[in-house]
């Protein structure tokens, strides 16, 4: 799928032909330096942003292919994923939210630390990256399916090294709970320390649902509760990802679950969420993924007094945790249930000093736990390699452990840096060769700091930008956007997994002067002109919007607080105030505009070339822009998602067995099938399921 030209082509906010400039460097050095294949575009004889819309429906077709095919689940297939994405993310000064303040994480750093990561991409394209990269790891990649171990004679498929890149998935889940929620106590926000939070979130995100608007009208001790649960799963139980005892690691699993989609069901926050959800999913095992329990096979088959024993205790254990955590929550929550109002009461018992002892005791004693951790997947994957039988298996064997293993050790070395930003000492305290490792690659992005909703913005009342047109100078109009909210009748829309670009940062504009946001004057320079790519990111149908025939003669922004109207307010979903002018009235050739572009370098000094019609592969983009540019993003998603969820349900349906059968299975005698039938049946049920797509973990007590 296309990426919006409004954003990043010739006529757009910020042409992308601006970012990637030659330096004169060596070609190699200049691709190191910003690694992207967008260098590469005019050897196609295209321009920076046909470059990216030719990235853009190559990752699209791959993607695609490789949740519908096997073949395509290959290791290959995603590194050359990834380093598409890379390569957009290095041009996303051609976007929005590539400026400044581009992200909540840029525009609310963690905490003050000796050097903060300068992500070029919104904290969502770090994650998306990293975990792009982690899935060239998980791909599958080793020994071939019918490989044998021993001596348990396990049935074929695991991989030695497969539970390492599985490992590194987990690892990443939780520095991105850990860290966001710690963030939260660390901003000394008053929302999040106070327990209110919840009561200006739903109101004051960037893009709410509907159902924000019910939730917002629970009540406040409900609001409170919901906080208290927040830093629950959030900071206590993240530990629990590498807990030994399966049982914990499945209630991590649906914690985690649950948060995710009480924010999903709340918030249009893109596909940050649903991948979250995807990492989560490195928590479970194949017995838990399996269709049929183990349970019954459990009770028939005996158990020795270890087993038991070790049962028993790994119970305790699990008995111990809950008890543990809900002691912790009510000791730090002061959680009193009031009888008579029948509400329960919380409030924040410690301090913010006491906060950042804990922080700074427990900051390394966790990254020793990764350690730990991950020392154990090693020795399993170890021990899995020496049960590989025959010489030339496990020579074959030997090459992806030692390459997976030397990467998942590198990995989380440079991983320690941004997780280590949360608490400056025990940054200070890491070991000089990670510091040096990470800066070797930080601008590829393998690992990212992460901290999500550091402080609550809007306390009293939502900020929005609302634009404004006029031909005389005396009649405004105003000029309404898709999804962020303007019009007080229009619900919020529900635009999930789309990242409306535009929309959300006339969010983050809205929360300071127009200076702090550079490309707004762009904006309104695009309007005054009546770009048409432009427009179709305000207003996709074209007659929606209110100067389609003609461009405004002037264009000017108001900002106004909103909040959700009463439930008595009949016919409405928002209610506002007017504040202050955002954006000065201006027209074409205004000089203050024009010394508003000239100060951030938004003139165009050097008008684009015109694209070469005789290129057959520009033209085919062309021609694939122009079928797809009537389609609303979400609806274009969501019929990707749908028809690739109809073939995953006919695939299913029909099963293997309507698969035709290769021709030495059409040629084996018969006898030779009853016999293998007869075997299988004879032989115990084996203990470890056989699916090649799930990590294979050792079962707990």
């Amino acid at each position: 799928m296309c990426p919006p030209t409004g954003l990043y082509g010739p006529e757009g906010i910020l042409p992308a032909r601006r970012t990637l400039r030659p330096q004169g460097k060596g070609r190699w050095q200049q691709l190191w330096e910003t690694p992207t294949l967008l260098w590469e575009a005019p050897l196609l004889g295209l321009d920076t942003a046909q470059g990216l819309e030719l990235l853009s429906l190559l990752g699209t077709v791959l993607a695609l292919g490789a949740l519908l095919t096997r073949p395509l689940r290959h290791p290959l297939v995603y590194l050359l994923l990834w380093a598409a994405y890379l390569s957009v993310c290095q041009a996303s000064e051609a976007v929005p939210l590539g400026t400044l303040a581009s992200s909540f994480l840029q525009a609310h750093p963690p905490s003050p630390q000796p050097k903060l990561p300068d992500h070029p991409s919104p904290c969502r394209d770090s994650l998306l990256l990293e975990t792009g990269f982690l899935a060239v790891l998980v791909a599958p990649l080793g020994l071939p399916p019918n490989h044998k171990q021993a001596p348990q004679g396990r049935p074929g498929g695991v991989s030695p090294h497969e539970g390492l890149a599985f490992w590194l998935v987990r690892w990443l889940l939780f520095r991105l709970m850990f860290a966001s929620g710690v963030v939260k106590l660390t901003s000394r926000c008053p929302a999040w320390w106070g327990l209110t939070a919840l009561t200006y979130h739903y109101e004051t995100q960037c893009l709410p649902t509907p159902a924000a608007w019910f939730a917002h009208r629970l009540p406040v001790w409900l609001h409170k509760l919901s906080v208290v649960a927040t830093f629950l799963i959030e900071i206590a139980v993240p530990p629990l990802f590498f807990a030994p005892v399966r049982r914990l690691r499945l209630a991590a699993f649906y914690s985690q679950v649950l948060l995710q989609v009480l924010i999903v069901i709340t918030g249009n926050y893109n596909f940050f969420n649903l991948l979250t959800l995807v990492l989560a999913t490195a928590l479970l095992d194949d017995t838990h993924l399996a269709a049929k329990s183990s349970t019954s096979r459990r009770k028939r088959t005996p158990s020795s007094w270890p087993k038991a024993l070790l049962a028993v205790l790994a119970l305790l254990l699990e008995l111990a945790v809950y008890g543990l955590l809900a002691y912790g929550v009510v000791h730090c929550f002061g959680l009193e249930v009031d009888w008579e109002q029948h509400v329960i009461r919380s409030r924040t018992t410690f301090t913010f000093h006491q906060f950042s002892q804990w922080l700074k005791m427990v900051t390394l004693p966790t990254m020793w736990l990764g350690a730990a951790s991950l020392a154990w997947e090693l020795l399993t994957a170890l021990w899995r390699w020496v049960q590989v039988r025959g010489s030339l298996q496990k020579l074959c064997a030997a090459v992806p452990l030692s390459v997976l293993g030397t990467a998942t050790v590198a990995l989380f070395l440079i991983s320690l840096v941004p997780y280590s930003y949360m608490e400056p000492s025990s940054h200070g305290r890491l070991w000089t060769g990670a510091h040096r490792l990470f800066g070797t690659v930080e601008h590829l992005q393998l690992a990212n700091s992460y901290g999500l909703f550091r402080r609550m913005t809007g306390l009293g009342g939502r900020p929005e930008v609302v634009l404004e047109g006029s031909y005389d100078g005396h009649q405004w109009t105003e000029i309404e956007f898709m999804y962020k909210p303007g019009n007080l009748s229009r619900p919020p829309p529900i635009v999930v997994p789309h990242q409306p670009r535009l929309d959300w940062q006339m969010w983050f504009a809205a929360l300071g002067p127009h200076t702090h946001s550079p490309w707004f004057a762009s904006l309104v320079l695009r309007l005054l002109q009546g770009k048409a790519p432009v427009i179709r990111l305000i207003q996709n149908h074209t007659p929606s919007y209110p100067f389609h025939k003609q461009p405004p003669t002037y264009v000017r922004a108001q900002r106004y607080k909103y909040w959700f109207s009463h439930p008595w307010e009949q016919g409405r979903w928002w209610r506002r105030q007017w504040v202050e002018e955002f954006f000065p009235s201006v027209s074409l050739g205004d000089p203050a505009l024009d010394v508003l572009l000239g100060q951030f370098g938004l003139q165009d000094k050097s008008p684009p070339r015109a694209r070469s019609s005789s290129n057959t592969l520009s033209q085919a983009l062309h021609w694939i822009r122009r079928q797809l540019s009537p389609l609303e993003a979400p609806a274009l998603l969501w019929g990707l998602l749908g028809a690739v969820g109809a073939i995953k349900v006919m695939q299913a349906l029909l099963g293997p067995q309507s698969l035709p059968r290769s021709k030495e299975e059409k040629h084996k005698p018969a006898s030779q099938e009853d016999s293998v039938a007869a075997s299988k049946q004879a032989s115990p049920a084996p203990n470890i399921s056989s699916s090649s797509q799930t990590p294979r973990r050792k079962k707990s007590p």
